[in-house]
């Protein structure tokens, strides 16, 4: 894992872990990830971003979801303090393979989305009643610039 584009010490760290063969951007990806976290007044944290195979996150699926299938994006929130007093948010684990199926059209922009949609999880939003679906989804465009179905 690395935190890829260097981060400040006002900005979040974004650890990244890439066990797939698709062309993925970390750096634009772990810089979006942190410009998420600062929008939503998140600083001093860390987060884990890892991109896998769909066999991995299908596993990942079962086990932690009991559904069936691979997915596109889960997130496990952790949200701990380290003995330095970072705040441990987490991780969110995509599989791309499953993302550019669900937009095959702009893959990166489906990333972006996915990646954005599992910090905001991370963070407490929720989309189960329309109320929240809503914030969640207006904050998911204004980070992501993509807008979700």
């Amino acid at each position: 894992m690395s935190d890829l584009d260097e981060p400040s010490p006002t900005t979040a760290t974004v650890l990244t872990s890439n066990r797939q063969s698709a062309t993925v951007d970390e750096v634009a990806l772990a810089r979006l990830a942190r410009a998420t976290l600062a929008g939503e007044g998140v600083l001093d944290a860390e987060l884990s971003v890892s991109f896998v195979e769909e066999a991995e996150i299908e596993d990942l699926h079962v086990r932690y979801m009991d559904e069936p299938g691979p997915t596109d994006v889960l997130s496990f929130p952790l949200d701990d303090v380290d003995e330095g007093g970072t705040r441990l948010l987490g991780d969110v684990v995509i599989a791309p393979a499953v993302a550019a199926r669900n937009n095959p059209l702009d893959p990166e922009a489906e990333l972006r989305l996915l990646l954005v949609h599992g910090i905001l999880h991370l963070l407490g939003y929720d989309h189960e009643v329309d109320a929240e679906k809503a914030e969640m989804w207006a904050r998911q465009e204004r980070y992501s610039g993509v807008r979700a179905p």
